[in-house]
């Protein structure tokens, strides 16, 4: 089966209003566009030509939930700063909420599902900006002397001074319990007119931060936190327990199919503090950045090695090009003109839109463009 695929955008109030409309060369809606799901996660099943849901057809078929959920992902302003569960994690969460009652739809549920969520972002923008992982302390205690020495700056370096994950761990524990006011306020009052040459961009969006989440302890976190610069067809990959918060941009999102997310500020939404800090990695190094490798064969393959999902990126520059498949394939068109085949179906795709493919072994792609596939991973 090959069938167009579609789905409304999400409206989250960090979103784009322009991103996605110009990706798909349509008219903004004027509310803030910030994801599309392609993908049959119940919180939002894609649609199939024939007007079913993916869930459905799916679940019509006799054929389990897909493993991954891809996405495309418009942000103007910060997502919340969260963390993801291992799969041994996920399944002790959940089984421990369902026993004590909670309803999955609660405001305080963590663990609305068993699975983890392994994840990776391309841009698709000039650029896309990120803070992913705990940036190595000594480079931190640099972009602090642009910040001046006023009480609260001057207890963070101090409280850094071991330099190690465990200082992090204690500072990004406190300042989620509420004991790093006095540091909010004095890293908020600072970044107005600190600057640094090593650190202008971190600044930049620090200031971005503190206009939109005025006082919020996330603040400190975020402070502590890698940026990441990436240029278009570049990535990042989250593994579990990896602090993330996207910032601005368009990219092409593929995790797997769980919504068990662990908040560590920037958000009004609920922050189960101790159960973040369990499944937290506090250790400091660099952003876990994702280069593809070529396939001579395919296109450009990003796989973080987990069971989940695969992401290959096809650029076709006239022709035709069979891609072989590894099970039920997403397509996503994100430049140029395209088509996708499987036997006599033949859909075409312009950037924005998606196609389905089950019980395929081939797809023909042709034209001029750039599509992305998502598959299971190589080891599922």
């Amino acid at each position: 089966m090959l069938e167009t695929l579609s789905n409304d955008p999400r409206d989250y109030a960090w979103g784009s209003a322009t991103l996605i409309p110009a990706l798909q060369d349509r008219e903004p809606s004027g509310a803030p566009e910030a994801e599309v799901w392609f993908g049959d996660h119940p919180g939002c099943p894609a649609v199939l030509g024939d007007g079913r849901t993916l869930a459905a057809a799916r679940a019509d078929a006799g054929e389990p939930p897909l493993p991954y959920l891809l996405k495309i992902l418009a942000a103007s302003s910060s997502l919340s700063i969260q963390a993801h569960p291992d799969l041994e994690q996920a399944r002790e969460g959940y089984a421990r909420e369902e026993a004590a009652g909670i309803p999955r739809d609660a405001a305080e549920r963590v663990y609305r599902d068993a699975n983890h969520k392994p994840e990776i972002i391309v841009a698709l923008s000039d650029r896309f900006r990120a803070l992913v992982g705990l940036r190595p302390v000594a480079d931190t205690l640099r972009l602090l002397d642009a910040l001046g020495a006023a009480d609260g700056i001057a207890t963070l370096r101090e409280a850094l001074s071991g330099g190690d994950a465990a200082a992090l761990r204690a500072v990004i524990e406190s300042a989620l319990s509420g004991g790093s006011a006095g540091t909010v306020a004095a890293v908020s009052a600072a970044v107005g007119d600190a600057s640094h040459a090593e650190f202008a961009e971190e600044l930049d969006v620090l200031r971005a931060i503190v206009r939109d989440f005025p006082g919020d302890p996330g603040i400190v976190v975020a402070l502590l936190m890698n940026l990441v610069v990436l240029r278009a067809g570049e990535a990042v990959f989250a593994p579990a327990g990896v602090l993330h918060a996207y910032q601005d941009g368009l990219g092409v999102e593929l995790m797997a199919a769980s919504d068990n997310v662990l908040r560590g500020g920037l958000t009004p939404k609920h922050i189960d503090v101790p159960e973040l800090m369990r499944i937290v990695d506090t250790r400091p190094g660099p952003a876990p950045l994702l280069a593809p490798v070529r396939d001579a064969g395919t296109g450009e393959v990003f796989d973080p090695g987990v069971p989940d999902f695969v992401l290959t990126r096809v650029t076709l520059v006239g022709g035709e090009r069979t891609v072989a498949l590894a099970g039920p394939t997403i397509a996503l068109a994100t430049s140029g003109a395209v088509t996708v085949s499987a036997g006599e179906r033949r859909i075409p795709l312009t950037p924005g839109a998606a196609a389905f493919a089950s019980d395929e072994d081939v797809l023909v792609l042709a034209g001029e463009g750039t599509v992305y596939l998502a598959q299971p991973g190589r080891s599922a």
